[in-house]
């Protein structure tokens, strides 16, 4: 979910003026959308766990966008649109999506860290967003891998 409203565009003049080397464009999303997750998975970026995120590559070329690329900055909104933080990606990689490793699942931040628990509620992510695109899932699907560095916390 892509969300620009007076309270983003606020909270990245607030970054920009502690920041004014930072680019002056961003993008301001939620993880998983406007449910609980969203609001989970922000959290964890705020305390620092969360330092990766995955998505599906396919999308990206279906919806003719570009892969994010290091520098991007972006606003971590909850589900409720407000926003937790501004990341910078410093790091993508597209990879098949069995050869996400261990490392890369722990960086996500999620569950107990593993890979096996990174699959286990990845699987099913991807394989509903494929399904709802006529396509099946596979192992061999490509992944884009970003991992990023929380620049600016809200205060709440």
């Amino acid at each position: 979910m892509t969300n620009y409203n007076e309270k983003t565009e606020a909270f990245y003049r607030t970054y920009l003026e502690q920041n004014p080397e930072a680019p002056q464009t961003y993008t301001a999303w939620s993880f998983g959308g406007d449910d609980a997750l969203a609001d989970e998975l922000a959290e964890l970026v705020v305390q620092g766990t969360k330092t990766a995120t995955s998505s599906n590559h396919l999308l990206y070329e279906l919806e003719n966008e570009p892969v994010p690329e290091p520098g991007l900055h972006s606003i971590v909104l909850d589900r409720a649109g407000n926003p937790r933080a501004v990341i910078e990606i410093i790091q993508v990689e597209v990879k098949s999506y069995k050869e996400v490793d261990e490392t890369f699942a722990f960086k996500e931040g999620e569950g107990d860290r593993t890979l096996a628990y990174w699959r286990s509620v990845h699987e099913p992510f991807f394989s509903k967003e494929m399904e709802e695109i006529g396509r099946d899932f596979s192992a061999d699907m490509l992944v884009v891998c970003e991992e990023f560095a929380v620049r600016f916390i809200a205060h709440k």
